[in-house]
């Protein structure tokens, strides 16, 4: 009995055993698939904490981190410090986020209009209490293939566009050479200039660049102009991004880092960042910059003297691939094509006649998006970026034409001068060609006025895509009635003349418009596919459509219209339109548009004629024999003017 009743007392001590085991292997588990968010440490390492504003929660912070709280005032931002309103900033956008700062200098006591900043006090830093040391330069965290062997892809070329390697053996501090006009550095400026607020917008930047623009604006701008430097990390990826840059950035002093919850792109995170800014003039940057020796001055001077002004300093080139410094040595502006794409031309005669000295500001049509200054309030009132605008590209564009018609002036200012990485190729993180061309449709419907089909005609893709999505520019619309815009023909007449006369007559196509086939009495047709590659060239009614517009050049091709896009090819004997190639020899795009009315191509010696089935008329190649079906007139000639 006694034997009995140890036995069962024993099993059961067995189960609780087993119990027990279970249960701890179960919490093992529950920890390492949910890690809780790791504390403060000692040293002020700040670790990222995941949140969602939207669900209204609340967090303590120690001192070196602060909070953006926007969920109490839910439909309207008010003006910041009795400014106006951002007039395209919506709650939605300013996505409000973890602010990592360095001093732990903080108002609390003070409820900012619009939003407030909320945080825990904590203890001020023993080893900051007689003054911030110089910075540690920590190397990037993760080198270059340390974490191959965790699956991770190693930093360079594909994933930047530019020589990160080498890069990465750049000191973080290097200084430039001297290439300031010899006038600009007996410039003496004024004490009382007004401060500045640059504001970087980064997404998985390269950590040696990054840093390096950091550290460049810091080395070359004086503390008293400084107000801060605000980087917005618009939801990166790479690992020395997060928890690695929270520590390196809580040691500069006057540095603040604002992170995403969601994917902004460079105009709606600058925007984020224009709205924390404190300092009476902003200054956008890219990730990837150095500046040289007083860069900040001039382009405050300017701005002290003229506030109704967007400027620029000169734009010297980083060499992607060696890092060197170039400088140009002639003075350039920004201007702009019909399909609205940037471009540099060198300062022209009638501009040059007009300034005062070497160093005198430069008149641009547009200025170029890497670095770009204005008054803080100018910046506001005036409608900020175009926050409908998607990602990036031709933001640039859209401020500097509503500057200029809405009253203002757009310059660079040759004594500041800024290098600029231009990288090799543009990684697939930051490809967004369909965002870039609905930003410019954006331009054109809001900004061009009639003057938008000669856009439209230039860029067959925005033509077809701004009749599929009508673009809804009412709130820009209403901003240029409110501000008294000029129009378009404004801006030809007195900025940018030279877009609106011929162009060299050898860019002049021999033909252009319509083409019609005397055999059918249709016109060829370009019909979009869902891809590129699946579009087809038809016969259809004549008519105005764009798609109906061509034009045969002096490289023997024919195009839908003047963009070097479509191309007139030949597959299984069909004409197709294809991208226009680079390579004329390698090419099936060669034609030879004859005076007889027949359009041979070159390559098989056939001519194009029109085919009419019972459902579609296509157009295919057949020995040329002169049918009316292979007998085809072009809108217009341009044969006489070019000789």
């Amino acid at each position: 009995m006694f034997l009995r009743k140890k036995c069962r007392y024993g099993s059961r001590k067995l189960q609780f055993l087993l119990l027990l085991l279970m249960l701890g292997f179960l919490l093992l588990m529950v920890t390492t698939l949910n890690p809780p968010p790791s504390n403060q440490s000692k040293e002020g390492t700040f670790q990222p904490v995941e949140f969602n504003l939207r669900e209204g929660n609340r967090m303590d912070f120690v001192e070196t981190q602060e909070l953006l709280d926007a969920q109490e005032e839910s439909q309207q931002y008010y003006p910041l410090d009795g400014l106006s309103p951002f007039i395209s900033l919506r709650e939605d956008e300013l996505i409000a986020a973890v602010v990592v700062s360095p001093t732990g200098r903080r108002n609390h006591s003070k409820a900012r209009k619009g939003y407030r900043v909320v945080g825990q006090p904590g203890r001020r830093s023993e080893g900051r209490a007689g003054g911030d040391p110089e910075p540690q330069l920590l190397p990037l965290p993760l080198r270059d293939g340390q974490g191959a062997a965790r699956g991770e892809r190693p930093l360079g070329l594909d994933t930047h566009g530019f020589n990160e390697a080498l890069s990465e053996r750049v000191s973080l501090r290097r200084e430039l050479p001297e290439v300031r006009h010899p006038l600009c550095l007996q410039q003496e400026y004024d004490s009382s200039l007004p401060t500045a607020s640059v504001i970087i917008c980064f997404h998985d930047e390269a950590w040696s660049t990054l840093l390096r623009t950091v550290h460049s604006i810091m080395d070359t701008a004086p503390k008293a102009s400084l107000k801060d430097i605000i980087l917005v990390d618009d939801l990166s990826q790479q690992g020395p991004l997060k928890s690695a840059l929270s520590e390196y950035i809580s040691k500069l002093d006057g540095v603040k880092l604002i992170r995403s919850n969601k994917r902004l792109g460079v105009i709606r995170g600058r925007m984020l960042g224009a709205a924390r800014a404190t300092g009476d003039v902003l200054v956008f940057m890219d990730s990837h910059c150095e500046c040289q020796k007083g860069w900040l001055e001039p382009l405050l001077a300017r701005l002290s003297s003229n506030r109704n002004s967007v400027i620029s300093p000169v734009i010297d080139v980083i060499d992607w691939k060696t890092f060197q410094y170039y400088h140009s040595v002639g003075l350039h502006r920004g201007v702009f094509d019909w399909k609205l794409d940037f471009h540099w031309e060198p300062v022209p005669e009638h501009e040059e006649k007009v300034r005062q000295s070497p160093i005198s500001p430069i008149r641009s049509p547009v200025v170029a998006g890497a670095v770009v200054a204005m008054d803080r309030h100018y910046f506001q009132n005036t409608g900020a970026y175009d926050s409908d605008m998607a990602m990036w590209g031709a933001e640039n564009l859209e401020l500097s034409i509503r500057t200029w018609l809405c009253g203002g002036s757009v310059e660079i200012i040759p004594c500041s001068r800024v290098g600029h990485v231009y990288r090799n190729h543009f990684p697939r993180a930051f490809s967004y060609e369909d965002a870039i061309v609905r930003n410019k449709i954006r331009i054109a419907e809001t900004w061009l006025g009639s003057f938008k089909e000669n856009f439209y005609k230039h860029d067959p893709v925005a033509f077809l895509i701004s009749k599929a999505e009508k673009p809804d520019c009412s709130e820009r619309l209403q901003l240029q009635k409110r501000l008294g815009c000029r129009n378009f023909r404004w801006f030809l007449s007195n900025v940018y003349p030279e877009l609106s006369q011929p162009k060299d007559p050898k860019d002049t196509p021999k033909f252009s418009g319509k083409l019609y086939n005397t055999g059918v009495g249709f016109c060829a047709d370009y019909r979009p596919g869902r891809a590129s590659a699946e579009g087809s060239i038809e016969l259809s009614p004549c008519s105005d459509s764009l798609t109906q517009n061509f034009e045969y050049n002096s490289m023997k091709e024919i195009r839908l219209g003047s963009a070097p896009l479509f191309c007139f090819d030949v597959r299984h004997g069909k004409v197709i339109p294809q991208n226009c190639t680079k390579d004329p020899d390698k090419s099936q795009q060669q034609w030879d548009v004859q005076e007889n009315g027949m359009i041979v191509h070159i390559p098989s010696g056939k001519c194009i004629e029109a085919e009419k089935s019972e459902d579609e008329m296509d157009l295919v190649l057949c020995v040329c024999n002169k049918n009316a079906n292979q007998m085809w007139q072009f809108e217009h000639s341009h044969v006489l003017r070019q000789r």
